[in-house]
């Protein structure tokens, strides 16, 4: 692998990125050509042999990822890696900006991007630059720590004991924590209870008691903030753990003083009193929100707990051997799931699930599919047909090779493209993380600032109205809500989409699908089935139909494309006999042309015969009639002279109709794009209830025409499902892929429906709508949570009221602040859609 190095000095930066695909001199010039006409680029050098781009930048004006970026759009690849890291330790959102500036430090990391509500890193890196040493290194000298697993070890499982020890743990604390606070209420309010006079306590030895039993709740129970505000402090920094840290130490400090020497706080009219009871009560409740809050959010990854549920553990392979006399023999044998193998010969039997990806190659049944794509009936399944892991075979035993197994099979792309798309972020949650990174520092001035007031210009006696405001600040203080608001969203939106069948790749495809006005979708294979048939052939000049079917049939042998599929299927239903073609050659968006039985045979629309100047005047009102009913007239000639028309018709897709009114009733206006003539194009659309129409569009100019409609202003998706709508897809505001297309489109994508129903693209866009809203929800309530009691409890409303806030309240409240956040991101989980 080739050695990438950086170095850095206070004006620039070099970086060596490996290049893929180069294969000439011409190749390696462009790259460099393009690198080096890029802002901020002061030098650039590619090496075809070693195919190597050298780099030399002002990271101030660019990046690695917009050479990346560059590289990629010329053709060519670069070798990059991503890999998802759990992290341990985090409290607050604090800690997630550290993390991730930590990470995005090192050489070589393309980008970072760090989930609180996962507590998962996701990082793009150059993988023979840096790897997970670097990483586990710069993470624990940023006070964190790392999720790994034992070889062989799965690391779901091993996060997934932590998880839960990690909520056993804080539950026993709350629970003990309890207890001894309300041993400390009892102590503190032992006179009014009237338990004087069963046992008089005396004043020192009643807050000497209280000491001895707060000290275990203060320096045990709340032990994690003490080792997380050390952790920040040495790397000269704040974050969740420092406000309560400090908080609590004041109101303990303050007390033990007023225990031992009381003098110290008397003046006339007033005796010192101990804060005990405040100190265990704020870290109880705080713990108790904590471990709220942790439970929540492992419902929050139900989604992703249900798909991992679905991988069966085992599948019956046949095992082909000799038996006696040295005859073949097979059987049937269970294996472990990751010992299976591409090609191997599974047997499937009534009622159970399917291990792996394949194809079907004896036997017939119906599988039941719902729980990847959400439909509702079983599906048929015969020799020859696909059928995908972790589905339910319901009746019939059949025996399919596996095509796809470990990582490749459609449900590990599934859980991996969901996870991704809950480790990403948008730029609305970005915002948030650059906040929080400063609300800690900022809030340790404003309960300063509260303090120093207070002292100086507070009522008497103004040093315990000064210390219990300054805890009241740091304590009620939640840059955890404003952590937690976007990707909790994002979690349960993404993981109520897979339920439902659809992809979402990541946090800025949600974001921008919510604002979508305009939508293209492509007609052949997603608003029609895609399976066109041939409804009518037209012949002249004493050619007989048979004729032109058959030389048609013959001349499309060698094309790929849908249309000429349904010519073929039309000559075998007639037992007519296909030929050999010569000199085959297909015309993109026009047509074909071929030599058959030494016959010069062109085949296509208007464009594929004018310039071969084939005169078809005396067909024109038979294809426009045609065109005009939704079919799509194919000119036929035979020997440079028009011989007729073969009528091909697909029909529209179940749901397509409800799709495109629920689209239009959203206010989104509905594009059709096609290749086919205008009048069809109009006609199939007028069946799906569109109104505008692109037609005759090139397959190369698919993309243009997305920029063209980007140019008017508006926010575009286009939806398709061919290797040919990849570039529009990719050029769309949100590429929408059908799942029963092809892999190009689905990787070039950012949302993949799993079924080929267009009412899919009705949920994706209403799911997006509901999370986005649910995200602002939650930070309306972050930001207005802190904006609002933050100043209360400084002590605003008390020269007008005379309220003060008290900071075990304000425990109370910071932890149910963050458990209010996670619920309502909870609520997405009831998202329905009915058309």
């Amino acid at each position: 692998m080739n050695e990438v190095k950086t170095i850095k000095d206070a004006a620039r930066r070099k970086i060596e990125i490996p290049v893929t695909g180069m294969s000439c001199a011409a190749c390696s010039a462009r790259v460099q050509e393009s690198l080096s006409d890029m802002k901020g680029v002061e030098s650039a050098s590619v090496n075809l042999s070693a195919e190597r781009a050298t780099v030399i930048y002002d990271p101030f004006k660019a990046n690695v990822e917009d050479f990346l970026r560059a590289i990629k759009e010329l053709g060519y690849g670069a070798v990059i890696s991503k890999q998802t890291i759990p992290i341990k330790g985090m409290s607050c959102a604090a800690c997630v900006q550290r993390v991730q500036d930590a990470l995005s430090s090192l050489d070589g990391v393309i980008e970072a991007s760090v989930n609180f509500a996962t507590e998962k890193a996701t990082i793009e890196y150059i993988p023979s630059q840096v790897g997970i040493r670097e990483f586990r290194g710069i993470i624990r000298d940023a006070g964190y720590d790392i999720v790994s697993a034992e070889k062989g070890e799965d690391i779901v499982e091993k996060e997934k004991r932590e998880r839960e020890a990690h909520y056993r743990r804080l539950k026993s604390k709350v629970i003990t924590g309890a207890f001894l606070t309300v041993l400390i209420l009892i102590l503190m309010y032992w006179d009014d209870l009237g338990l004087s006079s069963i046992i008089d306590i005396p004043h020192f030895t009643n807050h000497l008691l209280q000491l001895i039993i707060v000290t275990p709740v203060q320096f045990w129970i709340g032990l994690q903030f003490y080792t997380g505000a050390i952790a920040a402090a040495r790397h000269r920094t704040t974050n969740m753990n420092t406000l309560i840290a400090v908080g609590t130490s004041a109101a303990f400090i303050y007390s033990v003083i007023a225990t031992f020497f009381p003098s110290i706080f008397e003046i006339k009219g007033y005796t010192a009193g101990v804060y005990y009871d405040t100190c265990a009560a704020i870290i109880v409740l705080i713990l108790l929100g904590r471990m709220l809050e942790a439970r929540a959010k492992g419902q929050t990854s139900e989604a992703i707990k249900k798909l991992i549920g679905l991988q069966p553990k085992t599948a019956r392979v046949i095992k082909r051997g000799l038996g006696v006399g040295g005859q073949g023999l097979e059987t049937e044998v269970d294996i472990p799931i990751d010992e299976v193998e591409i090609g191997d010969i599974i047997v499937v039997r009534p009622g159970e699930k399917i291990p792996v990806d394949g194809i079907i190659k004896d036997g017939y049944s119906s599988v039941d599919e719902a729980m990847l794509t959400g439909e509702s009936l079983p599906v048929e399944k015969k020799a020859g047909d696909f059928v995908i892991g972790a589905t339910i075979n319901k009746t019939g035993s059949f025996k399919f090779e596996a095509a796809k197994v470990g990582r490749e099979t459609m449900l590990a792309q599934i859980i991996n493209m969901v996870q991704e798309a809950q480790g990403s972020k948008p730029p609305i949650a970005r915002m948030a993380d650059l906040i929080a990174s400063y609300f800690v520092p900022s809030v340790i001035g404003i309960a300063t600032l509260t303090f120093i007031v207070w002292y100086f210009f507070g009522p008497a006696p103004s040093l315990t109205y000064a210390v219990l405001n300054f805890i009241a600040v740091l304590i009620i203080a939640c840059p955890c809500a404003l952590g937690l608001a976007t990707p909790t969203s994002i979690m349960v939106g993404t993981g109520k989409g897979a339920e439902n069948g659809i992809l979402i790749r990541g946090g800025e495809s949600l974001e921008t699908a919510h604002k979508i006005n305009a939508i293209v979708f492509d007609k052949t294979g997603t608003i029609t089935k895609g399976e066109p048939e041939v409804t009518e052939i037209v012949s002249v000049n004493s050619v007989s139909e048979s004729e032109i079917l058959q030389l048609a049939a013959s001349a499309e042998k060698g094309s790929e494309h849908p249309l000429s599929e349904a010519i073929i299927n039309k000559a075998r239903m007639m037992d007519i006999q296909i030929m050999d073609a010569e000199k085959f050659e297909a015309v993109p968006g026009h047509g074909i042309k071929a030599v058959v039985e030494g016959r010069k045979i062109i085949l296509g629309n208007s464009a594929m015969m004018d310039p071969a100047r084939i005169k078809i005047s005396s067909l024109r009102d038979k294809a426009d009639s045609l065109a005009n009913d939704g079919k799509t007239p194919m000119f036929v000639a035979i020997d440079d002279e028009a011989a007729g028309i073969i009528s091909v018709a697909d029909t529209i897709k179940d749901g397509s109709l409800e799709a495109v009114n629920a689209l239009q009733s959203l206010g989104i206006e509905v594009i059709m794009l096609t290749g086919d003539n205008r009048k069809t194009g109009k006609a199939m659309a007028k069946k799906a209830g569109i109104k505008r129409v692109l037609a005759e569009v090139l397959p190369e100019d698919k993309a243009n025409e997305v920029k063209k409609l980007q140019a008017e202003g508006r926010i575009v998706a286009m939806v398709g499902d061919g290797i040919n709508d990849a570039p529009a897809l990719a050029q769309a505001d949100v590429g929408i892929a059908i799942g029963t297309g092809t892999d190009v489109a689905m990787e070039a994508s950012d949302i993949t429906l799993i079924k080929g129903d267009l009412r899919g693209v009705v949920t994706a866009i209403a799911l997006s709508k509901a999370t986005i809203k649910n995200i602002k929800q939650n930070l309306f309530w972050a930001f207005a949570y802190n904006t609002i009691l933050i100043p209360v409890a400084a002590g605003v409303l008390f020269p007008f009221f005379g309220i003060l806030l008290s900071p075990i309240f304000a425990a109370g409240a910071m932890g149910m602040s963050s458990v209010t956040v996670v619920s309502n991101a909870l609520r997405l989980r009831k998202f329905r859609l009915t058309l």
